[in-house]
């Protein structure tokens, strides 16, 4: 029950946000402030004061950039191929529904879930998924949708420019460029970085579910259980499955699951909702895949126990992890720890 009993916390959380909106006891709209905290504070004091402190040389995998990235474009190209073979949509439509299947919300759940369960080394790989998202998945889906309009094609530079200033592109850039030069973060500028990045775990889960709405759901249930299957089952197995062909690491390996196996993202639903393209369809995709994750997601991380013995693992608020399969792990050589309590 080690697992449960480091799971079912975080995913308490987003049940406490979602009964919180659902009985009125706080506002909807609220979940925005939130989320815009998390995503432009919270996140990138995480990335920079975890990135800037390990060796230059670990800071990109690139079995585990192949591992998660290879499965993100395989789901999204059979999805994308699926749906345009049917003939009833056009690529814009695909395109969509390819993204809704494939771009994964590692920001907000999986790093949060990842930090919570496994402490500050499971970042490292959550910001190499988070960035290859902010990187690669949201150009593709951009590049697709304004090709649709010869009237207004996607600009090369405005679209680096977009990209290069996402906050989780620039803080991982900022830690990259510090973890170069070698120095160490001076202690107040550590401790300044570590109380800000604490608040990321309970503000970015608790969004989630003060976000959720059964409303959500009713429109496009038939399609959008295909797409929650293809995203939370089919691509964590395609991922899993390269993990294994390219003999990654076992905590890269189950931060390549979890990260495969989180809801899809909301920056989807933000870009059918610009473009006016299934947009309903995204919104009840988004809520279905965050509730049926809170199952899917314990089922992947039981399954994966026996690669995270050995791996560090904090636990919530913890300062010795101890491993679902009963050895307790020190974190001495692993330094500082920034914790969800």
């Amino acid at each position: 029950m080690e697992v449960a009993s480091l799971v079912l916390p975080v995913f308490a959380i987003i049940v406490t946000g979602w009964l919180a909106g659902e009985f009125g006891y706080l506002s909807r709209s609220l979940a925005d402030a939130l989320v815009h905290f998390a995503y432009n504070v919270a996140m990138p004091a995480l990335l920079i004061v975890t990135i800037a402190r390990e060796p230059a040389r670990n800071l990109l995998e690139w079995r585990f950039l192949l591992a998660f990235g290879g499965g993100s474009l395989i789901c999204f190209g059979l999805v994308f191929l699926a749906v345009r073979a049917g003939g009833k949509h056009d690529i814009a439509s695909s395109t969509i529904h390819g993204m809704a299947a494939a771009m994964t919300n590692t920001g907000f759940v999986a790093l949060p879930i990842l930090h919570a369960i496994y402490g500050q080394p499971a970042v490292l790989p959550a910001a190499v998924a988070t960035v290859f998202v902010a990187a690669v998945m949201f150009p593709i889906t951009v590049i697709l949708l304004k090709g649709r309009d010869p009237h207004q094609p996607a600009h090369p530079t405005g679209l680096a420019k977009q990209i290069l200033l996402n906050p989780m592109v620039l803080s991982k850039l900022i830690g990259l460029v510090w973890a170069i030069t070698g120095l160490p973060i001076p202690a107040p500028v550590a401790t300044y970085l570590n109380m800000i990045a604490a608040a990321l775990t309970p503000c970015a889960l608790f969004a989630i579910g003060l976000g959720l709405s059964v409303e959500g759901l009713r429109s496009n249930l038939k399609a959008s259980f295909a797409l929650a299957a293809v995203k939370l089952v089919i691509m964590p197995l395609i991922v899993y499955g390269l993990c294994v062909i390219l003999g990654l690491d076992p905590l890269y390996t189950v931060a390549a699951v979890v990260c495969a196996a989180v809801p899809t993202a909301k920056t989807v639903y933000v870009l059918a909702h610009e473009h006016k393209v299934e947009e309903k369809l995204v919104a009840a995709t988004v809520s279905i895949t965050t509730m049926l994750s809170i199952a899917t997601l314990l089922v992947a991380l039981y399954l994966l126990s026996g690669l995270a013995i050995g791996a560090p693992l904090t636990g919530i608020g913890l300062s010795r992890g101890v491993a679902p399969g009963g050895d307790r792990v020190g974190h001495a050589d692993r330094g500082p720890i920034v914790r969800a309590d």
